[in-house]
C-alpha cells in the first residue's frame, strides 16, 4: 500500500499544475489511508485480545529429579491386579511407550520362560529403578527372587505393625500361587519424559490394573505422627525416622557408607548430592536416623 502511494506521489508531482496535483495528491493519500487503517482496524477485531494461556511444557522436556522422587514414592510398593499374564523374563519384558503391545513377542516369552503372575493375581511394586530412556519396574521381588505377599504385608492393633505370620506356603484368594516375581520396562526411545506417578500408572496399564487398589504408599504416610508426615512432604530427613521413611522423603542415596563410631556401634550414613552444591549425611542407628548433617 505505501509503495503504491508513493508511485502515485511521483506521477502526479511530475504532471503541470503542481498545486491542482499536489492538493489532489493529498486527498488520494488520506482517502487511501483511510482504508488501509480500517482494512487493519476491521482484522484486528478478529483477534482475541486477551493474553495466551500458560505455555505447557515441551514434549521433549526430560524428567525432572522431582518427578523422578514422586515416582519412586508413588509407585514403588503399589499393589496392583494382574491384566495380562507377566512372563518371568531375566531381563524384563519391555513395553515401548506409545506403541501397542507386542502380542507375539509377550506370546513367546510366556511359552518359553513362564508364567510369573496370572490375571487376576494381586501383585506389588517391589522396586522402581531409572536409566537413560527407561523405567524398570521389579514385580513381587523382581525375576530373580521368590516371593510371598503375606510376608510384604504388615498388619497393626495398637502396637508395632509386623508381617503376616505363615506356616503354609499356598497364597491366599486372588494373590500370586506361583511366589515368582517379574520385571516391566518402561521404554521410551530417548530420554526419559517428565511425566507423573499417574502416568507411569497408565502405562503398565496393559498389564496391571491400579484402580481398584488402594494406594500403599498414601495410606502408610497417613499412620505417621504429624511432624514425620510434615517432614516428609517438605522432602527432608529428621532424626527418628526410619529407612523406609527418609526413601519417601528423599529417595534413594546417591552413596552409603558402613563405619563404627568411637562407642562401638555400627552406623550407617546415606549421602545425598555432592559437592559444590548441598550434601545431606543421614547418619543411622540400626532402622532409625539419628544425625542429619547438611554441608552447602
Amino acid at each position: 500500500m505505501v509503495a503504491r502511494i508513493a508511485i502515485l506521489a511521483i506521477c502526479l508531482l511530475s504532471l503541470p499544475g503542481v498545486p491542482h496535483a499536489y492538493a489532489f495528491f493529498s486527498r488520494t493519500v488520506h482517502s487511501s489511508l483511510d482504508v488501509y487503517a480500517s482494512a487493519i482496524l476491521g482484522n484486528s477485531a478478529a483477534v482475541d485480545p486477551k493474553p495466551a494461556a500458560t505455555p505447557v511444557a515441551p514434549a521433549n522436556a526430560e524428567l525432572k529429579p522431582g518427578s523422578r522422587l514422586n515416582i519412586v514414592r508413588y509407585v514403588s510398593g503399589e499393589f496392583a491386579r494382574v491384566v495380562t499374564a507377566l512372563p518371568r523374563t531375566k531381563t524384563g519384558f519391555k513395553i515401548d511407550v506409545g506403541h501397542p503391545l507386542d502380542e507375539g513377542t509377550l506370546k513367546h516369552e510366556l511359552a518359553n520362560r513362564g508364567v510369573a503372575a496370572s490375571p487376576g493375581d494381586r501383585v506389588q511394586i517391589t522396586k522402581v529403578d531409572f536409566r537413560a530412556k527407561e523405567i524398570l519396574l521389579e514385580i513381587n521381588g523382581g525375576p530373580r527372587g521368590h516371593f510371598r505377599m503375606r510376608d510384604h504385608v504388615q498388619v497393626g492393633m495398637g502396637g508395632p505393625a509386623g508381617p503376616i505370620a505363615t506356616t503354609t506356603p499356598t497364597a491366599r484368594p486372588g494373590e500370586s500361587s506361583t511366589g515368582l516375581g517379574a520385571m516391566l520396562v518402561l521404554d521410551y526411545g530417548r530420554p526419559i519424559p517428565e511425566m507423573s506417578p499417574d502416568d507411569v500408572k497408565q502405562q503398565l496399564s496393559a498389564f496391571l490394573d491400579f484402580s481398584q487398589e488402594q494406594s500403599a504408599t498414601v495410606n502408610w504416610v497417613e499412620t505417621l505422627p504429624p511432624e514425620i508426615r510434615q517432614a516428609i512432604a517438605d522432602k527432608k530427613a529428621v532424626v527418628g525416622m526410619s529407612h523406609d521413611m527418609v526413601l519417601s522423603a528423599l529417595g534413594h542415596p546417591d552413596k552409603k557408607v558402613r563405619e563404627r563410631d568411637p562407642q562401638g556401634e555400627d552406623t550407617e550414613d546415606w549421602i545425598y548430592g555432592a559437592p559444590p552444591a548441598k550434601v545431606t549425611f543421614v547418619t543411622f542407628v540400626g532402622d532409625k536416623v539419628t544425625r542429619v548433617h547438611e554441608f552447602n
